[in-house]
């Protein structure tokens, strides 16, 4: 279901806009290759599977990440987006095996931090998970995964949303900043509780935290998306590609292709730097799956708005350096492609990046599928 009072934002503006935004994308597909990446659903295949050999772990229909190859169990908002990964490669393959992985590691999330999530303090890690459990539902129709989504949803909304900086989610329960990691997620969480519900409150809110995310830390001029606002008003500078993919992902469900392509060009023009290379990160920090996050939803965007002439070369740029840079022991690639993935202790948050975009670059120029997340 749409919602039916959305906004038709159309690809349409002034030709002094027009004209800046034309200049951009064709600076940034002079630092890219515009021949096709030679990746495939046999490349994606590969890297799925050595990331599940390396990290994935099931024991009594439980399922989990470890955290590295020496072990371990990655934390709870990793956890959730490499579940993400998991229904990025179904939405590929149409792989039952791989909502089977879903529901097991479902299952195993439950099972270490229980039914009710308002123990954590961070709302963009409820709201991560949110969009995972409302993906699968909307993949595989399991009421149990859109039961847990709605109301973990609603409770994080409740204690979030407040009128402090004009509206917005805040980032943690001590109420310091309102960030564009939990309110573009919140926004995309309801767009997608919406359609798992039928519930027109859930695309209200979906607008409603866009707008604000729209109005307090995004630059229509650039399509710069700031990271946070602090309680005293001083917005931060610091832009990521992850914050840059949330927000084009909710602006293209809600219909604002404009803004959408905007964010996307800012990712691929300005925090692409020296060759078009998604920016590296610590790999087992927060920005090692950033990346991943980022292409998913940008991708979507591309992919459903027929945007490939201006971005699938970087995109597929992107792909064929991540393929190139696996190691040849495992097939796993890290997040600082082109340089190859070095022997030693991986993360699988890290690898998660990769294995990502590897998901996307085969479907890029088909139809886009009821099943799939998008605006139709």
């Amino acid at each position: 279901m749409i919602p039916p009072t959305r906004r038709k934002q159309r690809f349409s503006i002034t030709r002094r806009a027009w004209m800046t935004l034309a200049a951009v994308w064709t600076m940034g597909m002079g630092a890219v290759t515009m021949g096709r990446a030679d990746v495939g659903a046999a490349e994606a295949d590969a890297l799925f599977e050595a990331h599940t050999k390396a990290f994935y772990e099931e024991k009594d229909g439980l399922a989990w990440f470890r955290e590295s190859t020496d072990g371990g169990k990655v934390s709870y908002w990793m956890r959730a987006e490499q579940m993400e990964m998991v229904l990025d490669t179904f939405e590929r393959t149409r792989n039952p095996r791989h909502l089977e992985m879903f529901t097991r590691l479902f299952h195993g999330f439950l099972a270490d931090h229980g039914r009710n999530w308002a123990h954590n303090e961070f709302n963009d890690d409820i709201m991560w998970m949110v969009i995972a459990c409302a993906r699968g539902c909307l993949l595989s129709g399991s009421t149990e995964f859109r039961s847990v989504a709605k109301e973990n949803f609603d409770l994080c909304y409740a204690r979030a949303i407040s009128p402090d900086l004009g509206g917005g989610l805040w980032w943690k329960t001590n109420n310091q900043s309102k960030n564009a990691c939990v309110n573009g997620p919140g926004s995309i969480a309801a767009f997608l509780l919406g359609k798992a519900t039928a519930e027109q409150g859930y695309f209200d809110k979906a607008r409603q935290l866009f707008l604000w995310e729209r109005a307090t830390l995004f630059d229509p001029r650039t399509g710069r998306v700031s990271d946070n606002i602090h309680i005293g008003g001083r917005v931060s500078p610091m832009s990521f590609s992850y914050n840059q993919g949330t927000f084009a992902g909710a602006a293209h469900l809600l219909g604002y292709y404009q803004d959408a392509g905007l964010a996307a060009a800012f990712t691929m023009n300005v925090l692409c730097r020296n060759g078009g290379w998604l920016p590296g990160g610590n790999e087992r920090g927060d920005g090692g799956g950033f990346n991943g996050i980022g292409v998913r939803w940008i991708s979507k965007f591309v992919k459903d708005r027929n945007e490939q002439g201006a971005f699938a070369p970087w995109l597929r740029k992107n792909a064929e350096a991540a393929w190139t840079a696996r190691r040849a022991a495992d097939n796993l690639c890290w997040n600082r492609w082109p340089r190859p993935t070095p022997e030693g202790l991986r993360f699988s948050w890290g690898c998660s990046s990769a294995v990502v975009l590897l998901q996307m670059i085969p479907g890029l120029d088909s139809p886009v599928s009821l099943l799939e997340i998008g605006s139709p």
